[in-house]
């Protein structure tokens, strides 16, 4: 249950986090906009540290495979292609958009068992799931 309510709360989070970036970026620019989003999420992360666990910052050098440190690489293109979707589809249209493609990647990851996650099987429910968000977004739209 717990889980559930912590996704429902990202997803909120993301949407908001996509407006509130959008607009900075009409007032300064893309990457102003998302250098500030990084900034301050690294700050959040010090200051939150600071105040919990203070795991070793030593263990990032243990990391293997050494890609799973790209997350904040992503993060960049997450904040950079969030605020243009935003931009030019509004708030609703690319969070359908953003979600969907959330869940296709998801399933291949776990499909395929990529990224060290465990290999799952083909389930034709879950392939229908997806085709359902598909037409959500299509009459969503219209």
């Amino acid at each position: 249950m717990w889980g559930i309510v912590i996704a429902l709360l990202s997803g909120a989070l993301m949407s908001i986090q996509g407006v509130f970036n959008t607009q900075v970026t009409e007032q300064t620019g893309i990457w102003v906009s998302a250098g500030w989003v990084q900034l301050t999420a690294f700050l959040t992360c010090v200051v939150l540290w600071m105040f919990t666990g203070r795991e070793e910052i030593s263990g990032l050098m243990q990391v293997r495979p050494l890609y799973m440190l790209a997350g904040g690489v992503i993060g960049a293109f997450i904040t950079y292609t969030v605020i243009k979707s935003v931009a030019s589809l509004g708030p609703a249209r690319s969070a359908l958009l953003i979600v969907v493609a959330q869940i296709l990647v998801a399933y291949g990851i776990e499909l395929f068992g990529l990224f060290g996650v465990e290999k799952a099987g083909f389930e034709w429910k879950k392939v229908i799931g997806a085709l359902a968000a598909i037409a959500g977004i299509v009459i969503f739209q219209y």
